[in-house]
Order: structure tokens, then sequence, then C-alpha cells
């Protein structure tokens, strides 16, 4: 059907509520409005459903998450799990707490309990909870970063992580199957609680979750000694970081530890932030205030489903410094290795893992340690799959993963990035570096000193609705049939196509990697954005010739748009 008929048969459906109907209603003489809601359903994607709030088939609604829970209700129900059971979380975002409700109904309809978190808990919680509690699945009603009129369905699988083949594809054929807003069933929250398929969960959780957490410091004694010590000032941005950040880091003994108020308290409105994304330097902007009114050793920002952590660190002259996802994940990784090393709990059979869009100087730093490095394609999923398989063959030791995108997970109690460890791990490095005379920034600079100065850039085009979808594909099919020779005056070495398995050892992906002199491009449509993202990284002798490259890259892309 065109899309006016698919918005007619909404407003004539007995099965839509009254209360859509008139949202629908109020947009009558809006074709544009229309049109993008009605022109697709919202895609039920490897990574579940992201999309604005609102009604319509391309709408994050109670019509698109009962469709998709009863699809994946079908899928279940098919693999012959015994009493199989699904975890559900939510972070702050308008309609969560809507959406987890209709989740829980639709798969108690299906013979499917559900343990429910009573309220707003970190995504990487949820991911623990699912092996925890040895759920076959786990939900989390989550649009991460995105603006305030999104929301999600980010759907896991057994291992803890977000489903990955053959549990995507198959999920995503029992959603598309089922045809009508109608077919869902849904069970009353009363009859399934007394039926023991509604099970409220909460602080029993949180205190196995956080227990797991706590097991990742490296250095405890250290941090018992001196975490009094150091200033902390932390931003969970109106999201469910506020759950479990400060307890993890007070129980630590980090004291000297100020959440800002204006951002404590959880909103799915954002009122402080055009963009909850601590990626984006104006979401720091409450917390950098109060950061230097309490010249703070360092300064914490996680998104709203606590799975994405950015930092800015003091140096010794009082100037304080950003550091982007690759900097901190390497930073990590080489603190990581290096104390391993020294207390002699390096295995030989270690491994890391990053996102193929992530810096070269993680792979530098590993294999400095004799440490194995895997890479994936983007979505943390990947990495947590690694984790799977090396559990699964008895082969490898999983120290630490990455992506550039903010996300970092130490340890293999959850499948997930987390933010939640990662505050914590890093409250843990600059307490063992304030015990040395050392200040975060010091840290960084004798990395790029021992390694080389790397510098990478994310170079996001924004191009909505249907036309900047059409815009997107072809930039990439352009590219793909016939890529350019060289980009910014540097001559392209040689080319990747992620279209081809065969070449690059990994699954069909729509990605593009260029190697250059030095440097690297790679291009890719974001899974959860209107975006083409192009990922630039370079080797320099100095910071000044590496955003000098930089900058020439990305003149060079520009120029191609």
């Amino acid at each position: 059907m065109e899309y006016r008929e698919v918005y007619e048969s909404w407003l004539n459906d007995p099965a839509i509520d009254e209360e859509t109907k008139e949202e629908l209603k109020s947009i009558a003489d809006n074709d544009a409005e229309i049109k993008d809601r009605f022109f697709q359903e919202l895609e039920f994607g490897t990574a579940g459903l992201r999309g604005v709030i609102g009604a319509g088939t391309n709408r994050m609604n109670k019509y698109t998450v009962a469709k998709a829970t009863q699809g994946l209700s079908d899928y279940i129900n098919q693999s012959g799990s015994n009493d199989p059971a699904v975890a559900i979380a939510c972070d702050s975002r308008r309609m969560s707490p809507e959406f987890v409700e209709i989740t829980a109904a639709v798969l108690n309809a299906n013979g499917i309990k559900a343990y429910v978190f009573e309220s707003l808990r970190p995504t990487p919680e949820l991911s623990f909870a699912v092996r925890h509690l040895n759920c076959i699945a786990g939900v989390n009603i989550t649009a991460s970063h995105n603006p305030a009129e999104y929301n999600g369905y980010k759907a896991y699988w057994a291992d803890g992580a977000q489903v990955t083949p053959p549990h995507d594809t198959g999920i995503m054929e029992c959603v598309n199957k089922v045809t009508n807003f109608s077919s869902p069933k849904m069970m009353d929250k009363e009859e399934a609680i007394q039926k023991g398929l509604y099970i409220s969960i909460g602080e029993d959780v949180d205190e196995a979750y956080m227990a797991e957490v706590a097991k990742q410091v490296r250095e405890p004694e250290v941090v018992k000694e001196k975490a009094k010590d150091v200033t902390v000032v932390y931003t969970p941005l109106h999201g469910a970081g506020i759950m479990i950040v400060p307890k993890l880091l007070q129980r630590f003994g980090f004291t000297d530890f100020t959440v800002v108020p204006e951002q404590e308290k959880p909103d799915g409105n954002f009122p402080t932030v055009e963009f909850p994304n601590p990626e984006m330097p104006a979401a720091f902007a409450l917390a950098d205030k109060l950061g230097q009114e309490k010249n703070a050793d360092i300064i914490i920002a996680t998104d709203p489903d606590a799975d994405r952590i950015g930092m800015h660190v003091r140096d010794k002259g009082g100037n304080y410094h950003e550091l982007n996802g690759n900097v901190i994940g390497c930073l990590i990784c080489e603190y990581e290795l290096s104390r391993r090393k020294a207390q002699g709990q390096l295995p030989e059979d270690g491994f890391v893992v990053r996102s193929i869009v992530s810096s070269r100087l993680f792979d530098i730093i590993a294999e400095s340690y004799g440490v194995e490095v895997k890479k994936v394609l983007t979505g943390f999923k990947n990495i947590g799959a690694e984790i799977l398989k090396s559990e699964e063959s008895g082969k490898g030791t999983y120290l630490f993963g990455y992506e550039e995108s903010y996300g970092y997970l130490v340890g293999t109690y959850a499948r997930d990035k987390d933010a939640c460890v990662a505050a914590l791990k890093l409250c843990e490095m600059c307490t063992y570096y304030k015990s040395e005379g050392k200040t975060l920034w010091d840290a960084v600079e004798e990395m790029y000193q021992k390694y080389g100065f790397h510098l990478e850039k994310t170079i996001s085009v924004t191009k909505k609705g249907i036309d900047g979808m059409a815009a997107i594909a072809k930039t990439m099919e352009d590219m793909r049939n016939d890529p350019p020779k060289e980009l910014g005056g540097f001559e392209i070495l040689s080319f990747l196509d992620y279209q081809k398995p065969e070449t690059t050892g990994l699954s069909k992906s729509n990605v593009l990697y260029f190697d250059l002199p030095d440097a690297w491009v790679c291009v890719r449509p974001s899974g959860t954005e209107p975006k083409i993202k192009y990922y630039v990284g370079v080797k320099a002798e100095n910071e000044d010739q590496a955003k000098d490259m930089v900058a020439a890259l990305e003149q060079g892309i520009m120029q191609k748009e």
C-alpha cells in the first residue's frame, strides 16, 4: 500500500486506540509528515528498533513495540527452550516504562517469563542480568545517546550480547511475519504476576552486578589508600548511570565525589543538553563548570543508558583536556596490560578486541605486550561474540575491548559496552597515576611518547528522510564501484570492500576501508542515525602535523560529498 493508504488504514483500524487516531488526525493536512510516518515500517534490524516516538508505522509506539515483541516471542518459542525467560530494562526516555510493560505483557501472553527491573537501569546491567538470571533473551528500551524525541528497543540473546547470527535474522523473520498490529497477544499484568510470569527485579541484581564490576579493579590497595585524594565530578546526563556509578565509586572510597545537580535527576526530555551524548563537548558544559570550581582531577559523563562514557582530565597546570573515545580506549588498554604484566597476571593467550573503525594505536600497544588483537565489525555485539567464541572453544583469554564511539568493557560479566566499569576503571587509573605524582594527562603524553602520535576523527554527514537515505546509498555505491585514487592529496594504497567477506575474513557489511601512507579512512552508513560516517586516522611525528593531515583528509572527503 501507498503511505496514504496505510495512514487511512490506521484511522479505520479498530485495534488502534482513539488517542493515537487523534494524533494522526492532527497531521491530516501535512502530507510530508504523513509520508515520513508511513512510507515504511520501522525496521527491526540487527540492533532491534530505534526511531522517533509517535504514531505511525515508521515510529516508536506501543504498536511497533508489541509487534517486535510478538516476533521475538515466536522465535523464542520455536527455539524449544524449557521455561524461557526474558530480562527487561529501560533508561529514562519518554515512554520507556510504557514500552517495558507492553513488552512484558506480550511475552507473558506467549507463556514467556519476564524479569522486569523495577526502574531504570544501565544497559550493561541488563546484559549481565540475562546470564545471571539464566534468560534466553533480554530487551532494553533505550535509544542510547539519540535526541529526546527518540526511543528504541535493543534485543539480546542468552550470551548477554545483542543478537548475532543466526538469531538476529531469525528474529527479524518472525517479526516480519507479524503482518498487522492486532496480532500480538497481551496478558494483564496482575494475571501474569499470579501465574509467576511477571517478576520484578532490582536491588539483588544490582548487588550481583556491582560485585562483578568491582572485581575489575587491578590496584585495589592503591585505590583503598588514595581514592580520597582524587576529586571526581560526574554527570549521568539525566540517565540511568545515576543508579550505579555513584554507589560504585563511593564503595571504593571516592569521597570527594560530586554529581552535577542539574543533571542528576532522570529526565527523558534532557532539559540541559541538546544531545545527551558524552561524545559532544557541549554535553560537558555544566560538568566542566563544576569541575573547574572543584578543581577536579577527572570529569566523567555517561549517556542515558550508561553504556558510553566521556572524560575530561586536568593537567598539572590546571588546564582541562577532552579525551576522545580512541584516546580513552588506548589509555585503558595501556593501563590494563602494563599492570597485568607488572603483577605477573598477563596470560600467554590473552587477547584484546577493537572495531575496524577504531585506532591503530591500540594494535601497537597490544603488540608491545605480546597480546593478540582481534578486529571486528562495528557494533559491540561483535566484541561480545569474540568473548563467547573464546569461552566455547577454550582458547584465548579476553582482556579488554573497545569501540571508538566511547564504548569499553573490562571483564566478561557483561557482553555490551559498560560505562559503569569504565567510570570505576578511569577513577582507579587517576588514583594510581596520582600516587606516582602524575595526572591522567601525563599518562596520555607518555603513551604518545612511547608509541608515536596518533589522531583520529569521525566526520558525520547527516542526510535525513527518504531523500537522505537514497543519497547515502548512492555515495556508498559510487565509492564502491569507482574507488577514489586519492583523498586530500594522499595516495590510496589499498581498498577493502566489506561486502566481500572473502577478502576481509569478516561477515558481509556495508563498509569501505582505504589505506593511505600513515593514514586510513573508513566509510559506512550509521546503523542508528540518518548519517554517513567517515572515520579518519593518522600517525604523525607530532600533534600539529597530525592535525594538518586530518584536516587535509577531511577537506578531500567533503569535496567528494
